[in-house]
């Protein structure tokens, strides 16, 4: 019983560390403060902009930054988005 108790707190605790560490979508004005380290792009084919939002952020999280600006949306049948990201 004890092992599915520390099973469950860990994933717990995961999940909890997973969400604090997501990269922050930023607008402009909070990108001028910050020190750009690159940029990303995510394309599919069905999606809705807080699935967009989720990729990005992940993709952003992937590269080592804290916080991205998107700087490209578009959606022709397929989405595609490119930010910018920062440490």
């Amino acid at each position: 019983m004890k092992i599915i108790t520390a099973i469950a707190a860990l994933g717990l605790l995961s999940a909890i560390s997973f969400g604090s560490s997501a990269a922050q979508l930023v607008n402009n004005q909070q990108a001028e403060n910050l020190q750009p380290i690159g940029t990303i792009s995510v394309s599919g084919i069905d999606g809705v902009p807080s699935d967009i939002r989720q990729q990005l952020s992940q993709k952003a999280d992937s590269a080592g930054a804290s916080s991205y600006r998107v700087i490209e949306a578009r959606n022709e049948g397929n989405y595609h988005a490119t930010a910018e990201i920062y440490k």
